[in-house]
């Protein structure tokens, strides 16, 4: 073989090996300039074999995701993604609301728990103030609840974060005593008094209203009812209003609505709601109707194809909806039915539970430096390799 075409062969067989290399190498700059999804995850962590946070951050970036919703303020997490452009939502648990009610306290959960990573470049954007805590009956809690919102929002001014970060918390859609129709929505009444001062809050700081919706819940208690086509997206004739006359052909956008409907009725028109947690289970107990693979993958890729579309509800169509899926992995560890075990996107393993068209790359278990100087040896060695075949 002469030389000319002994170098074009090699070097053809060492691009082979240095294309995908240097796509590894700079796949955090690749993704962070591409056009990111517009849906959040909920990174849960109830769990004792999910991969490490540095793992998962490439996982995450490689799908695009930039929102994640975190239950608490994980430093390794935050740590993980610096640099990333991903946005967090941070939690503070049910069980310490009660303590944030004291403005010390709050302030210092902040200087403990968002202020370095904020310093350090993380992007938090959100602050959640205890989860569903309307839905037990637990009075000191709720009553702790507004409180103490109101000492974190002033603790961020106390540091120079107000606007910065914005204060809310998450409910169950328990909350609603009324849902249907969408335009009839309410609060339930012995919520109401809490709920009346807690939107005037979040009117008065421009924050949102955060709703978990799970139309899998309502499928489960009357599969006999409640068609499924209407709770997974898929064509059917639609649910309409009889009030407003708009037609609903999902129950995700009418339970939204029902809680537009009730915000509108306490005398606020300027609140958006997001929803803060939604998703299907791919596996549960005998008696937890639905709950497969199939039904999961369905319910999953046509809410991921209505977010892409920047699809808004019947009520507001041109406010694109956003949601954080729940969730990013199934959790062993957690409590109840088998369904609450099983409503991950991905196993451990960073393998996907069923098909929604997300392909991610979960690094194998190493270090996150170490990860970087293996693919930048590779790199260097391939591009050496192509210098000498070429020279």
């Amino acid at each position: 073989m002469a030389p000319e075409a002994r170098r074009a062969v090699v070097a053809s067989r060492v691009a082979l090996v240095l294309i995908p290399i240097l796509v590894l190498l700079m796949a955090g700059q690749l993704v962070r300039v591409a056009e990111a999804l517009s849906i959040g995850v909920n990174y849960g962590q109830i769990a004792n074999n999910l991969p490490s946070p540095a793992r998962v951050s490439w996982l995450l970036r490689s799908l695009k995701i930039s929102k994640v919703k975190l239950f608490d303020a994980d430093p390794h997490v935050l740590r993980a993604f610096l640099g990333t452009g991903v946005e967090f939502v941070v939690g503070i648990g049910n069980e310490a609301v009660p303590a944030m009610v004291s403005p010390a306290a709050a302030q210092a959960w902040l200087q403990s728990h968002v202020v370095p990573h904020l310093g350090a470049g993380a992007r938090i954007t959100c602050i959640t103030v205890g989860n569903e805590v309307f839905k037990g009956n637990d009075t000191v809690l709720q009553a702790s609840l507004l409180p103490a919102m109101r000492s974190v929002h002033q603790a961020l001014g106390t540091l120079g974060l107000q606007g910065r970060v914005n204060v809310t918390t998450a409910h169950s859609l328990d909350i609603m005593g009324v849902s249907y129709p969408p335009s009839a929505g309410a609060f339930h009444p012995t919520a109401v008094p809490h709920v009346q001062p807690f939107l005037s809050f979040l009117s008065a700081t421009r924050a949102p209203f955060l709703i978990n919706c799970y139309p899998y819940f309502a499928y489960k208690d009357d599969p006999a009812r409640v068609p499924l086509e209407y709770v997974l997206f898929q064509p059917n004739a639609g649910v309409a209003d009889p009030h407003t006359r708009l037609t609903y052909d999902n129950m995700l956008y009418a339970q939204v609505d029902a809680v537009y409907a009730a915000i509108q009725a306490l005398g606020h028109a300027d609140i958006d709601v997001k929803i803060s947690e939604t998703g299907w289970p791919s596996r549960g107990d005998p008696h937890e109707a639905g709950a497969t693979p199939e039904n999961a993958g369905t319910y999953i890729r046509n809410l991921l194809q209505r977010i892409e579309m920047k699809q808004g509800t019947p009520l507001r169509p041109q406010v694109p909806i956003d949601v954080y899926v729940f969730a990013l992995f199934n959790e062993n560890l957690k409590p109840g039915p088998a369904s609450e075990r099983n409503y991950g996107l991905f196993y451990p393993d960073g393998t996907p539970v069923y098909n929604v068209g997300l392909r991610g790359y979960l690094p194998p278990m190493a270090s996150h430096a170490g990860l970087h100087q293996t693919i930048h040896l590779f790199a260097l060695t391939a591009i050496a390799s192509v210098a000498f075949a070429l020279s």
